[in-house]
């Protein structure tokens, strides 16, 4: 299971804006980018204008890192975005944001998308009542996502929820008692997103 394994404060300062990957973390001022934020690197206020390659590039790179996806799984998103009907910037966002472990953080499961990952991953996420490891698994609307009914699971969901600050998303409900649980209530779309993205420059980008 690809992931991306260096040290993720460094990204959010190389696309100049807080990516929230690290969880509570980041709301505290021991967030790096709060302390420093510049661009990485021995010379970073040397740095020319962008190109406009570079702004392009810097857009995909930016959503990557945000969802913790790879190059060669986004490719696959936009591929399928481009083959489906409707705006292929906003299929993109829709098909990234109805990741499972997005969903999971979303909900405040998790106090990042990585930690989503790994409660998936680690079997203590079901849908529909049947246990799915699969952190790309894509819900529908109607889905009902709960955490599975173990003394470790609902430690780690509870401890979570207890210092989750994000607002719900439109397009979930939870349940915190007494067991956490939410239900997808209509599929994502890119006005959901939680951070600005211009998916117009990665359409031009990813289309060349």
């Amino acid at each position: 299971m690809a992931r991306i394994t260096g040290p993720v404060c460094r990204l959010c300062r190389r696309e100049g804006m807080k990516l929230f990957l690290k969880g509570s973390r980041c709301d505290t001022p021991k967030c790096a980018f709060e302390r420093r934020d510049s661009v990485p690197g021995m010379h970073p206020y040397r740095r020319g204008k962008l190109t406009d390659y570079g702004l392009h590039l810097r857009e995909k790179q930016k959503v990557k890192h945000y969802y913790g996806v790879l190059e060669r799984q986004f490719r696959r998103y936009f591929a399928e975005a481009q083959r489906s009907k409707g705006n292929t910037g906003n299929t993109l966002m829709s098909l990234l944001e109805r990741r499972l472990d997005n969903i999971v953080f979303r909900l405040g499961f998790a106090t990042s998308r990585a930690h989503a990952r790994q409660l998936v991953g680690h079997g203590h996420i079901t849908v529909n009542g049947r246990k799915v490891d699969i952190p790309s698994y894509l819900v529908r609307a109607g889905d009902k996502i709960r955490v599975k009914n173990r003394a470790s699971s609902l430690q780690a969901v509870q401890a979570s929820l207890a210092e989750n600050q994000r607002p719900l998303p439109d397009f979930l409900t939870r349940e915190e008692a007494p067991i956490p649980q939410g239900e997808v209530v209509r599929l994502p779309d890119a006005a959901d997103v939680s951070i600005p993205v211009q998916t117009q420059l990665i359409v031009e980008l990813c289309s060349k």
